[in-house]
């Protein structure tokens, strides 16, 4: 019999951001013989680009690892290497962009692909609650505290896994564990890591999170009853759910369908948390549950407040502040301001100084790229170099207070020549039943019955 010549291996580029990139490369194509990638591209991050995805982490089918390259270069790329299929894997886009990026990857010759939401998620032995969002900055982490807050009152053993961050070496973030804060700095977290980190851990919880989410599920199951997936961005979960949570903002109420992929987690979702409905009126919470309802008539909908408070009030009262807010909310979140410019506002700031004239750097560029960005410091750290330019930029602007309307304490790694305050926001249910009813019978039927 005539030997036959294997069929050649589809070459493939992998958009992505540093996180679904990569878990979709370990789960479709890592041993795929069937596939080659070429190439993952980058955005939306600093310094996540012009490195190489290593051969320890590729497998043996990628001796030389992957190149990752600036999406800029998408269209030269494509043709460099003759590229068939071109996977978008990352998310917060609005539609439009979407169709912009698809228009680029066909108009270059190659086949743009998504990928269906189940294919990328891994089964756990253990029950899997999974938070997500409708668009970056609708409080998703304040109902991912709710909820662990709700399972220690019910004595249930659990262990939080984030959504991948994984900025700095590839190599050492594998499997990461974070029990204390100086696994923060074990671990070398940048800023926006810090951000969402830092609140679990000052809870007692346990996190994980890394590049190589099978090996990761596996080490969380050995610790827990329990997964709770803390998503990021507005991207789906990682691992297949149990109970399926997204978060809506009805301080965008026109924007809770409008976004890849966000209107996924709307369409998949069990529950529905419509947060934020203590500082918008009716209206726009009718608009949002309408919108919610055109998609998916079988989730239950609950209302959550945001509530927000700061430590030291009296240094916000009449002061002229500089404001400090989540740096992926202000910036790819689409959000002018947020909960530190709220906090300044409730607790009397005189005012708001505008820090933009002030910035430097890599903050000064981040202003120009996210012209939507308001009166307020967008807390960017992804390098050393850049959080000296955050402590540069927060040092100039002619200020009383820093108000740090970010989860983490920039304190204790920024040296400010003026006193800063923290803000704190929590949500908190006021629905009846609410969410921590839903949750108390999902603990009955799937961890602890009665």
């Amino acid at each position: 019999m005539p030997s036959q010549t294997p069929p050649s291996r589809k070459r493939v580029i992998i958009m992505g951001a540093a996180g679904r990139d990569f878990h979709n490369f370990n789960v479709l194509f890592k041993n795929n013989p069937n596939y080659e990638v070429v190439a993952f591209t980058a955005t939306q991050i600093p310094f996540i680009e012009n490195r190489t995805f290593p051969p320890e982490l590729a497998g043996p089918l990628y001796p030389n690892g992957i190149p990752i390259y600036p999406e800029d270069l998408l269209e030269d790329l494509i043709r460099k290497y003759n590229v068939d299929e071109v996977y978008l894997s990352y998310s917060d886009l609005r539609f439009n962009d979407v169709m912009d990026k698809a228009s680029r990857v066909i108009a270059a010759g190659a086949n743009f692909v998504l990928l269906g939401a189940e294919k990328t998620m891994l089964k756990s032995t253990r029950p899997v609650i999974a938070v997500t969002a409708s668009r970056t900055g609708a409080g998703k982490s304040t109902i991912t505290r709710l909820i662990a807050r709700g399972l220690k009152q019910h004595g249930v053993k659990f262990v939080v896994v984030r959504h991948p961050m994984p900025y700095g070496d590839l190599k050492s973030s594998v499997v990461q564990r974070f029990a204390s804060f100086e696994d923060l700095d074990k671990y070398k977290c940048t800023i926006e890591e810090r951000e969402e980190y830092e609140p679990h851990l000052a809870m007692g919880s346990i996190v994980y999170a890394g590049v190589d989410y099978e090996k990761i599920l596996r080490e969380a199951e050995k610790e827990s009853e329990l997964i709770v997936w803390d998503g990021g961005n507005n991207d789906w979960p990682f691992f297949k759910p149990d109970l399926y949570i997204t978060v809506v903002d009805p301080t965008r109420p026109d924007d809770v369908l409008g976004s890849y992929p966000g209107y996924v987690n709307v369409k998949l979702a069990d529950v529905i948390v419509v947060n934020k409905v203590n500082v918008v009126d009716k209206s726009a919470i009718e608009q949002v549950e309408k919108s919610v309802r055109e998609v998916n008539k079988k989730a239950i909908i609950v209302h959550t407040v945001s509530e927000v408070n700061v430590d030291v009030p009296e240094l916000v009262k009449g002061k002229r502040v500089v404001v400090v807010e989540d740096g992926p909310t202000v910036t790819h979140g689409s959000l002018s301001h947020a909960a530190g410019y709220f906090a300044a506002k409730l607790y009397g700031a005189r005012e708001i100084v505008d820090p933009r004239p002030y910035a430097v750097g890599t903050i000064a560029e981040a202003y120009r790229k996210y012209a939507h960005i308001g009166p307020v410091v967008p807390a960017l750290g992804y390098s050393e170099t850049q959080i000296r330019e955050l402590e540069e930029t927060l040092n100039k602007v002619p200020a009383d207070t820093v108000v740090l309307g970010t989860p983490s304490d920039l304190r204790r790694y920024l040296r400010l020549n003026k006193p800063a305050v923290r803000v704190f926001y929590e949500a908190r249910d006021v629905s009846n039943p609410g969410l921590l009813e839903i949750l108390s019978d999902f603990i009955t039927k799937k961890v602890k019955p009665r």
